[in-house]
């Protein structure tokens, strides 16, 4: 157990995670040439087609030092704020940290958020500097960054670069001499955190894990502490390339057990693993349970496939446990889910592993927050959608969640990100200069305010240097109201929203025009209306598409075009009573991008 090292690597999004992993397998021979390819612990084609790391993944190395063998269990991480969930996680089956800098960006508000989460967990921190061989490396200056943020010497911090292997070696050695070895007894009752699991259509479901205490050999009876069902330990293996069977794992292994579990319910992510005979006395504490920023509901494009839907989602939640999800009925778009993401790119991925893991096309409704409201009689009622609001009648008043946002960009872009922010009903706290280059802003903001398409236009406003991160502050009452969308005179419940007073007039006049634009005119007129309560506040008109009836008459008397006009719109108005208008797809994704 002494020369076993188990570590993780945490950075901002796109500062070279994946890529110093490949070097890091290179280097200790891991994966052999032919079977080597950029960004090769991404396996899923969505990172690698947007260059993100979505899943961690786990991988495990051989290294030898002074002629001593090591094993190394690397878990590389996601950067992206929408799944800090996943490097939460990972931290929690590691001792020790790589914390990668980007040497042409400097350290930005992720590194920062991951940072802190790693010293909860008294990780050992290894500060590296990646990239170093990029024309615009600011090495020094991001180096004293480093030191101000977490307090050490120059000499500690190394200096690498991921693309051509540049400080590999020395950052392995490094993690010999720094990080500790796991602690644990091997003799004691076995006792493993499960950090993560996947569904194999021949195999059930696999869990991976993490031996604080205790052996587990292949076919010992083992139980899960939560749920306290017992199975038999069909194969268990470490992790490299690919699953590599093994006979016995004691503490300080990271590792994998197949137990022929087909119904996904039955494994949770963070829950134990104990010996049946000889049980551990309590499970493993401090995994956080996931808190779900953004709502939306996702229904199957067909109704007959709602219970294809749910074994799809279940098994997704599987390989992603920050998915929650509950069933929901609409009256436009009838049996779904009610699901809870961590942010919109979250929204994004789900929906599209649904399409490609699973080939389940869905729809998605408008994305919102939670909300409290409270009624004349004091009670606290949960608005996950804005159709659970009670009446006006009954409504005392309504709060909202609100997050502590820090923005960290060049002091060049602060005007247009203060705008941005207090545009979105944003609140400035504070300003610090972490360098003369560097700025960090925190902010109070509606969590709703942030959940469209904040991420994006903060981006773009800062030519891509602004990074952000936030954390869940507080409730706060707000003047909001219930915007419904009609059509003819019928509510589209899919398309209501709970909005601020003052943006509703403006959003509702864009919501009618997007739709006047996208849904299929009939052989009817059809009224698109916005409405808050009973008051209209904007109106679009579909024309109807109308047949030439009066072409045949050539000529002759005008009462003979006047009679089949008359018949004609009679026809018009009793079709418009029994005609229903449907609602494309395209219309639910375009109420997203309606800032565009």
């Amino acid at each position: 157990m002494d020369n076993i090292r188990n570590f993780c690597i945490i950075a901002h999004i796109d500062h070279g995670k994946s890529t110093l992993a490949d070097r890091m397998l290179e280097t200790t021979s891991t994966v052999n040439e032919r079977k080597m390819q950029d960004q090769l612990l991404d396996n899923m084609d969505l990172e690698r087609e947007r260059g993100i790391t979505i899943k961690s993944h786990a991988i495990q190395m051989d290294y030898v030092k002074d002629k001593t063998p090591y094993v190394f269990n690397l878990i590389d991480t996601p950067g992206h704020v929408d799944f800090s969930y996943e490097v939460s996680r990972s931290i929690a089956a590691c001792e020790g940290a790589l914390l990668l800098v980007d040497a042409t960006q400097g350290i930005q508000a992720q590194t920062i958020s991951n940072l802190y989460l790693a010293i909860e967990h008294d990780l050992e921190i290894i500060p590296i500097i990646n990239k170093i061989d990029m024309d615009g490396a600011m090495i020094e200056e991001v180096a004293d960054q480093i030191i101000d943020l977490i307090g050490c010497d120059r000499e500690e911090i190394l200096e690498a670069s991921g693309k051509t292997g540049i400080g590999v070696p020395a950052i392995l050695d490094r993690i010999v001499e720094v990080i500790p070895a796991p602690t644990g007894d091997p003799d004691a009752p076995l006792q493993a955190l499960i950090f993560d699991s996947m569904y194999n259509s021949y195999r059930g479901v696999i869990a991976y894990f993490r031996i604080m205490n205790g052996t587990v050999n292949k076919g010992d009876k083992v139980k899960f502490v939560s749920t306290e069902d017992a199975y038999g330990a069909d194969e268990i293996g470490i992790l490299r390339y690919d699953m590599e069977p093994k006979e016995s794992l004691s503490a300080g292994n990271v590792g994998y057990i197949v137990t022929g579990i087909k119904d996904s319910k039955e494994i949770k992510v963070g829950d134990t693993i104990t010996h049946f005979k000889n049980p551990c006395e309590a499970g493993i504490e401090g995994f956080e349970d996931v808190k779900p920023m953004v709502f939306a509901g996702i229904y199957p494009m067909d109704t007959d496939d709602y219970e294809d839907l749910r074994d799809s989602l279940e098994k997704l939640q599987l390989n992603d446990a920050s998915l929650v999800f509950e069933p929901e009925t609409s009256l436009a778009l009838g049996f779904g889910f009610r699901c809870g993401f961590l942010g919109m790119l979250h929204l994004e991925i789900v929906q599209e592993r649904l399409d490609r893991e699973f080939e389940m096309p869905v729809i998605t409704t408008v994305p919102n927050v939670s909300y409290y409201a409270y009624t004349n009689r004091n009670e606290k009622v949960l608005v996950n959608n804005p159709s659970d609001l009670p009446d006006g009648a009954n409504l005392n008043y309504v709060e909202e969640p609100y997050i502590d946002a820090q923005i960290i960009s060049k002091p060049e872009y602060i005007g247009k990100i203060m705008s941005l922010c207090i545009d979105r009903r944003g609140i400035l706290k504070n300003q610090v200069y972490l360098s003369e280059t560097r700025v960090e802003l925190s902010f109070e903001l509606p969590l709703a305010e942030i959940v469209f398409d904040f991420y994006d236009k903060l981006k773009s406003l800062s030519k891509g240097y602004a990074s952000f991160d936030y954390q869940m502050s507080d409730y706060r009452q707000s003047d909001l109201v219930k915007l419904d969308l009609l059509l003819n005179g019928e509510k589209v419940d899919a398309l209501s929203a709970l909005i601020h007073r003052n943006k509703a007039y403006y959003f509702g006049r864009k919501l009618c025009e997007k739709l006047k634009d996208l849904l299929p005119r009939q052989q009817f007129v059809i009224a698109i209306q916005a409405a808050i309560g009973a008051k209209v506040i904007a109106r679009e008109t579909i024309r109807a598409m109308r047949k030439d009836v009066t072409a045949k008459c050539y000529g002759g008397d005008i009462t003979r075009k006047r009679k089949l006009l008359e018949k004609q719109k009679k026809g018009k108005k009793r079709m418009r009573q029994v005609g229903s208008v449907e609602v494309p797809q395209k219309a639910f994704l375009a109420v997203l991008k309606l800032n565009d």
